[in-house]
């Protein structure tokens, strides 16, 4: 009778914990990719941060601060080159809009020839110029959801860094698996923390670079914010920076230079295209081996759930999967014999 008022208590305990526990994802879900970001940051430092506070005495508190430093620096260089570089050249599309409608009616115009659609019509260009209209005060909310998730990312990393011992502590302490399967589950986890947060920037900037190349041969105007964009749109896989090259190469067709079109469509999808899968097969494996399967739809399934942060940790859930598949068969499986 005791046993069976126990197993009652403890159902009726952990009903309460799932439902607080969905609670709180509901009201703080819009702060998990700053959660994500943290524990990212977190992995990819702790071995320096333990170093240098365990083995050479530093104090915790403001070496965690000199680590947030760090991250402030490495992010924020590359984030006002890169408004910098996008805010120059959308001024100038204000301050021009009718040139860029003359752009997409002669795009339109190619595509009508070769496919018998019209793709901008009057009532589409209408709807174009309402989205403009309405992009600035949608990226207003967007930016503070951007600010109060670094601020998120900062508080817990710091948090995360001085407590780091303890916290891992007991955070394998709640794993019900095995220690040798708990072990492999945190090796697994930081290879692919690695190997993603590391290796799928680093294609992207390869592809920005080849695509800048081939867009400068080309005759491409502002061929560095198009490579830039490239970059960008190389975080989706398989047909990613096909958004960017395949209209340049139909405005470029549409312009009457068809030499040039046909050029950089060859280029594009000899060149840009397949350095994405090469740069896939050798960096990821080499660094997390990670194979490109998991990598491709990974990226598809975390940038939905995680947004930004979805090209970690989509490719994370997929290994967990099946590294968690393999953890069953070892824990349970001799209960079959």
């Amino acid at each position: 009778m005791a046993t069976f008022n126990n197993r009652i208590r403890q159902i009726g305990l952990l009903v309460i914990l799932a439902g607080l526990a969905l609670l709180l994802l509901l009201e703080l879900y819009v702060f998990i990719p700053g959660f994500l970001g943290a524990l990212t940051l977190y992995i990819l430092s702790r071995e320096w941060y333990f170093a240098l506070t365990v083995r050479k005495s530093w104090n915790k508190s403001a070496t965690a601060l000199l680590f947030m430093f760090a991250f402030l620096v490495g992010i924020g260089l590359p984030v006002s080159f890169a408004i910098h570089l996008i805010s120059s050249q959308v001024n100038v599309l204000f301050d021009n809009s009718e040139q860029v409608i003359v752009v997409f009616k002669s795009v339109s115009a190619q595509i009508k020839v070769w496919t018998g659609q019209d793709v901008f019509t009057d009532e589409n260009l209408r709807e174009i110029q309402k989205v403009v209209t309405n992009f600035l005060p949608s990226l207003l909310n967007s930016s503070a959801a951007v600010v109060g998730n670094l601020l998120m990312i900062l508080f817990l990393f710091f948090f995360m860094l001085t407590n780091g011992i303890a916290m891992e502590r007991k955070v394998a302490g709640i794993i019900p698996l095995k220690d040798e399967n708990v072990h492999i589950l945190a090796v697994e986890t930081k290879n692919m923390v690695r190997a993603n947060a590391f290796g799928i920037p680093l294609i992207s900037i390869i592809q920005g670079l080849f695509a800048i190349f081939g867009y400068w041969i080309f005759g491409i105007r502002d061929y560095m914010l198009w490579g830039f964009m490239t970059a960008l749109f190389a975080f989706f896989p398989v047909v990613g920076t096909a958004f960017i090259w395949i209209p340049l190469i139909i405005f470029l067709y549409s312009s009457g230079n068809s030499g040039q079109a046909i050029g950089l469509a060859v280029y594009s999808l000899v060149v840009t295209g397949n350095v994405d899968y090469l740069a896939r097969v050798t960096l990821l494996q080499k660094i997390g081996n990670v194979h490109p399967v998991v990598a491709v739809l990974g990226l598809i399934v975390g940038l939905n759930l995680f947004g930004f942060w979805g090209f970690i940790f989509g490719p994370l859930l997929i290994s967990y999967f099946v590294l968690l598949a393999k953890i069953y068969a070892n824990e349970f499986g001799e209960l079959r014999h």
